[in-house]
C-alpha cells in the first residue's frame, strides 16, 4: 500500500491490519514537548550549546575492527561532563533561501551511545529516537528557542521499564544541557 494510500486510509484502518503479508500496526502516543525561550542571542546560545563534545567518527573504525574495549573508552572519554554529545548539526535555517529568506535555526543530534544502547538491547525500535533532536532557531524577538520532546514520553510508548528508566535519566541530562545553553 502506497503512504498516500495509507494515509486516506488511516481513518478505515484499525490499530493491527495486514496488507499484502505486513502486518501494520498503529498506535497513538502522548509526546510531552519542550519549549526554551531564551533571553540570549541565538549565536550565544548555538555556541553555549556547541561547547559540548562532539562525536568523533574515528571511534566507529574502532567497532568495525573490533576493538570493542577501545570503543568504550573512547565513547566515555568524549561525553564530557554532561553525558552527552553532538552527532550531527543540520543547518535547517541555510535551506529556507529555497522558500524565503535564510534564518537562524539548526536541528541538533545529541546523545550518548553508551546510554542509547541501555536501551536499545531491550527494545530495538528506541534507535528510533536516540539520538535525541533539539531545535534551536531565532525567533520573533531576536532571541534564541530551543524545543526538544521530552525522551521519557518518547521512550515510555515501548512499555519497558528498563527503557524508560533510562530515558528519564535523559530528561535531566538534556534539560540541564538546555537550560544552561538558554543562560
Amino acid at each position: 500500500m502506497k503512504l498516500m494510500d495509507l494515509q486516506s486510509a488511516q481513518s478505515i484502518i484499525p490499530s493491527s491490519a495486514a496488507v499484502r503479508g505486513s502486518i501494520i500496526q498503529r498506535e497513538a502516543i502522548a509526546v510531552e514537548h519542550i519549549r526554551i525561550d531564551s533571553i540570549r542571542r541565538y549565536d550565544d546560545v548555538r555556541a553555549a550549546l556547541e561547547a559540548l563534545p562532539q562525536f568523533d567518527n574515528r571511534i566507529r573504525d574502532l567497532l568495525r575492527d573490533g576493538e570493542i574495549d577501545r570503543v568504550r573508552s573512547e565513547l566515555q572519554a568524549i561525553q564530557g561532563d554532561a553525558h552527552l554529545v553532538i552527532f550531527s548539526i543540520a543547518a535547517h535555517g541555510d535551506w529556507l533561501q529555497i522558500v524565503s529568506g535564510k534564518r537562524k535555526a539548526a536541528q541538533y543530534v545529541i546523545g550518548n551511545v553508551l546510554v542509547s544502547t541501555q536501551m536499545t538491547r531491550h527494545r530495538l525500535a528506541a534507535g528510533l529516537y536516540a539520538p535525541l533532536r533539539v531545535m534551536l532557531y531565532e525567533n520573533d524577538e531576536g532571541t534564541a528557542t530551543l524545543e526538544y520532546d521530552r525522551p521519557s514520553t518518547l521512550f515510555g510508548q515501548f512499555g519497558d521499564k528498563r527503557v524508560t528508566a533510562v530515558a528519564k535519566e535523559l530528561d535531566r541530562q538534556i534539560y540541564d544541557v538546555l537550560i544552561h545553553a538558554a543562560g
